[in-house]
């Protein structure tokens, strides 16, 4: 099954002198919602990611480094909404969007296309790196960065303190035989949290977190397989008892997975993370819970979420770029039969 080649056309669409818009009225971007630096870090990664960059992806990226550059307090905390007029609302934290920044800053580190690019995304970098999260996924998130960070700066000590204080964070939690997961509900970006004990375990030399977190993504890829296909935690997340399918099902949900199962098969080397790719980017093509595509072919969006009857057709900031990040991973993994 070919994965469809990454289209940035709907991401610059859905873009204007200030930021990528987050939400979506099918392909029209929904203005008076203003902007969310979530979505610009993952804008940033995707962009970075790249091999080729086009002019348009280049101005992507640095659209999205100002952006995150500008929601950046001075301690390295983050705004994280700001709205149509470019005011930013409510206070800086320490949360998920703190986390992200960090994950867009680490990789525009190690991959940006311009020289002047990586310099500033690695003082960036730097200046968040001295803060840390209470809540999991934010330290997950900028874990990711400082491994971006290491690949370009191999012993850059804050990245290094980072993803072992984030690996240690995850991986110390107790777990039950039955329920492997280290949360008493699965929620969201569930991928996020094995990928970093595998990023940790490879980069920091500790065996203990690779064989956990590949043991930890192995379970969850199972738990959110049915019948053959992903079936992925819904957006209200799913316990134990809970039983597939479930909906609204989310597209950030399999770009983690993607995520993780490319860093396990670059890790291992093993066939079964290339399948668990596969099934992220057969996901998007129709093979899921409700047999619909979840992509718009002629507009390069991605649909907001699987629903029982099929998709939700808004093309928001958060499904289009989890489109756009597993295509990429199928582009380099996943064979053409």
């Amino acid at each position: 099954m070919k994965a469809p080649e990454p289209n940035f056309a709907h991401v610059a669409r859905m873009t204007d002198e200030q930021g990528m818009y987050e939400h979506a009225d099918h392909t029209s971007p929904r203005r008076e919602l203003g902007y969310c630096t979530d979505d610009m870090a993952r804008l940033l990664v995707v962009a970075c990611r790249e091999p080729n960059p086009s002019p348009l992806v280049i101005g992507l990226t640095r659209a999205a480094l100002r952006f995150l550059a500008d929601a950046q307090g001075v301690t390295g905390d983050s705004s994280n909404r700001m709205n149509r007029r470019g005011r930013w609302e409510g206070r800086r934290t320490v949360e998920d969007c703190w986390g992200r920044s960090l994950w867009g800053f680490g990789t525009a580190a190690a991959r940006a296309p311009q020289d002047w690019m990586r310099q500033d995304a690695l003082a960036r970098f730097e200046r968040g790196a001295s803060r840390r999260s209470p809540w999991s996924r934010a330290m997950a998130f900028a874990a990711l960065g400082a491994d971006q960070v290491l690949v370009a700066h191999p012993g850059h000590r804050s990245a290094m303190l980072l993803l072992d204080d984030a690996a240690e964070q995850i991986g110390a939690r107790q777990r039950a035989a039955l329920w492997r997961w280290p949360e008493a509900r699965l929620s969201y970006a569930n991928a996020v949290l094995p990928e970093v004990l595998i990023a940790a375990g490879a980069a920091l030399g500790r065996d203990a977190y690779l064989t956990d977190g590949l043991e930890l993504l192995a379970w969850l890829l199972d738990h959110e397989s049915f019948d053959g296909h992903l079936s992925v935690t819904p957006v209200g997340g799913c316990a134990r008892e809970e039983l597939h399918p479930g909906f609204d099902q989310q597209p950030i949900e399999v770009a983690a997975l993607a995520d993780a199962c490319a860093r396990a098969w670059r890790v291992t080397g093993e066939q079964r993370w290339v399948d668990g790719v596969a099934s992220a980017v057969a996901w998007f093509l129709g093979d899921n819970d409700s047999g619909a595509v979840m992509w718009d072919d002629e507009s390069g969006g991605g649909y907001d979420g699987l629903q029982i009857d099929g998709p939700n057709l808004n093309e928001g900031a958060e499904s289009t770029l989890a489109f756009i990040s597993t295509m990429q991973h199928g582009r380099n993994l996943v064979p053409v039969p």
